[in-house]
């Protein structure tokens, strides 16, 4: 009565029904005279105990009826008793001699009928096939909701059942994105410029929610939205990884720290030059105390670089550096670049006027 409750709400958002297959299997069967053992005689017998009449009472009547509309498939297996020595024996171990040939010989009818490859189906929750990965979350799931002492009221396990199927599709669209981003720039995949990655990445991230919004969910419009804002959060997650893994394989991106602590020990070293010589003791001293740090800080990098230890110290450094590149020397070395391009375009434009002001003067001369 639990799943057939379950299965009358789920109706109510997929519109079809929601379980494939469900098989009574009747041990200890005492009337092969009324009903045969095996499959066929189990068919008659649950078509007969299925049947909805009038004098029945309200709930049997619903809960036939139940299960009719909510399963796609009902069978019945009707299985003789196993044999005096079974049931009487405490020492049965198991062995087939113990066990009568009746029961033998239904039971090779039996196996083949749930486990022979051509009566396997794939497994469906909801109308969508369900793969080895969902089935975890669906696993997930359930053992919360059963964890009580009481069965679970139906709409919990209605609930449970449309997070899980929610879940699942988050999964299958994240895994869709991170083999796309994989092929692009994972692994032994050279450096491909940040524009080009963030390009994919925006084609991979809409693939991935398009295939999340077309797998059939439970749970509602609103509750399915919420599952897709995850999504996009933990796509953007990967996304950071995968740049910081393609970052990794630029040359100069991985010699930027040591570029950076090399440019501070040279700078600082004229610098205490310089002011050492105008007689500014105090200052040189500040420089030559910055170039002693910049230096132990290159040679404790690459220490850490070469063995693998203290890596939180070698990521501190490299902040550091990046910190230094990002406000102090890329600004200035676009600044020179632009008084460059600036002071060239100014000696083109000059040269340009020059050449064609003496044009003219040879002109006149002529």
């Amino acid at each position: 009565q639990l799943f057939t409750e379950y299965g009358r709400l789920a109706m109510e958002e997929i519109y079809q029904k929601p379980f494939q297959t469900l098989m009574f299997l009747i041990r200890d069967w005492s009337y092969p005279y009324e009903h045969a053992y095996g499959l066929e005689g189990g068919k008659k017998f649950l078509e007969k105990r299925l049947q909805v009449k009038q004098n029945q009472h309200e709930e049997l009547q619903n809960v036939r009826k139940h299960i009719h509309s909510c399963f796609s498939n009902l069978g019945c297996f009707l299985l003789p008793h196993p044999g005096l020595k079974v049931a009487t024996n405490p020492n049965f171990d198991g062995r087939l001699n113990d066990i009568d040939e009746d029961f033998k010989k239904e039971l090779r009818n039996l196996v083949p009928l749930l486990l022979a490859p051509e009566n396997l189906v794939e497994k469906e929750i909801s109308g969508s096939k369900v793969t080895c990965r969902d089935l975890v979350e669906y696993f997930k799931a359930y053992i919360k909701i059963y964890q009580g002492e009481e069965l679970p009221h139906p709409k919990s396990m209605l609930q449970a059942t449309a997070e899980a199927n929610n879940l699942a599709a988050v999964a299958g669209a994240k895994d869709l994105y991170s083999k796309g981003m994989e092929q692009v720039c994972g692994g032994d995949k050279p450096y491909i410029a940040p524009s080009d990655l963030e390009r994919k990445h925006q084609d991979f991230r809409e693939s991935a929610v398009r295939q999340f919004r077309l797998v059939k969910k439970m749970g509602g419009e609103e509750f399915c939205r919420r599952y897709q804002e995850q999504l996009e959060v933990e796509i953007d997650e990967i996304y950071a990884n995968f740049m910081k893994h393609n970052d990794g394989k630029n040359i100069f991106y991985a010699a930027r720290t040591p570029a950076t602590l090399f440019a501070v020990m040279f700078a600082m070293y004229i610098t205490s030059g310089l002011t050492g010589f105008l007689g500014m003791n105090s200052i040189a001293t500040l420089c030559n105390l910055v170039l002693g740090m910049a230096l132990v800080s290159f040679c404790t990098w690459a220490y850490v670089k070469y063995s693998g230890e203290f890596r939180e110290v070698g990521t501190a450094i490299d902040q550091i550096a990046e910190a230094i590149w990002e406000q102090v020397l890329k600004p200035m070395s676009d600044n020179l670049m632009e008084d460059h391009m600036r002071q060239s375009v100014k000696n083109s434009i000059k040269a340009g006027l020059t050449e064609q002001v003496s044009h003219h003067a040879r002109l006149k001369t002529d």
